[in-house]
């Protein structure tokens, strides 16, 4: 996979269909740009858009995907359990197969400063593309999320984005642009509506907080119409060799168990890496030694 890079945006919107489809038909319509994927929840009022390509079709899907979402989204009016800061609130570029994590550093700080001025809205660089050590970890740009950075953007120097005026986008509020390796979104759904226990979990578990590397961890309430509250701990999986998804699950399982409760079921967003879900076999089986070239599918691949 010469040269692909992954994008991953995330849109603060996820309850109105159509304006998730007319964001991901203005990305599928460009050249050279496959999407594998696309998600959408109501409770998180949230969307996710997984695309991939080279790097030049690769910026013009998520230019286009900006645009559109600037027009369609009203931050003045949005709700929902995820935090967020803008219309269009993260936008992760990925190296896949040969590319470097370099090369999505200088293409993160090129597209950032570029829709900057395109569309006058504040950006800043995060993850391995930031320009400040402060604003390596995403949570720490969210920071008191949209209002907050609303009220104080152009008045504390804290706030002052990397490129782009000192003033939110007048509907789409700011967007964080940023360079990481692959990441897992995966959701716990406990069998409660204790969203005290999820949040006592998700504390217990992250590795800010002194517990598994390379998690991260924040206890919801999914409150879906029709349906039964239910807690949720949510969580990415920023180095799945370090810690996987067996190991968080288990982790979880024992904490539920303890707060007297149990897992209900468990989603994942968006795509993961093969070995990832592999891993997941080999733990629920018992494998030892298990290599990732004992799936067929894969040992073909690698042969042809």
């Amino acid at each position: 996979m010469p040269g692909l890079i992954e994008c991953v945006p995330n849109f603060s919107e996820g309850r109105r269909a159509e304006v998730v489809e007319e964001i991901v038909r203005a990305v599928g319509q460009i050249d050279g740009v496959t999407v594998l994927d696309h998600t959408r929840d109501e409770t998180h009022n949230r969307s996710v858009i997984t695309f991939a390509g080279s790097a030049e079709p690769v910026v013009r899907a998520a230019t286009a995907a900006v645009g559109r979402a600037l027009e369609l989204i009203d931050m003045e009016q949005h709700t929902g359990a995820h935090p967020r800061i803008g219309a269009v609130d993260v936008i992760p570029f990925v190296p896949l197969g040969t590319t470097r994590i370099e090369e999505c550093v200088d293409l993160a700080r090129r597209f950032g400063e570029q829709i900057a001025s395109r569309f006058e809205v504040p950006v800043y660089l995060y993850g391995d593309a930031a320009l400040r050590p402060d604003r390596r970890r995403l949570a720490d740009v969210r920071r008191g999320q949209y209002e907050a950075i609303r009220d104080e953007i152009g008045t504390n120097p804290l706030r002052d984005p990397d490129y782009g005026p000192a003033r939110m986008h007048t509907r789409g509020g700011a967007i964080a642009v940023g360079a990481r390796k692959p990441l897992i979104a995966f959701n716990i759904n406990l069998q409660t509506a204790e969203l005290a226990t999820a949040i006592k979990i998700a504390n217990h578990i992250r590795e800010s907080s002194g517990g598994m590397p390379a998690v991260q961890a924040m206890g919801v309430l999914l409150e879906n119409p029709g349906m039964q509250p239910m807690a949720q701990v949510s969580t990415n999986l920023v180095d799945w060799q370090r810690t996987g998804i067996a190991t968080v699950v288990r982790e979880v399982r024992r904490l539920a168990r303890e707060a007297g409760t149990d897992i209900d079921h468990c989603e994942l967003i968006g795509l993961a890496p093969t070995g990832a879900l592999l891993e997941v076999t080999a733990d629920a089986l018992g494998l030892t030694d298990f290599s990732i070239e004992q799936a067929l599918e894969l040992r073909l691949a690698r042969d042809r």
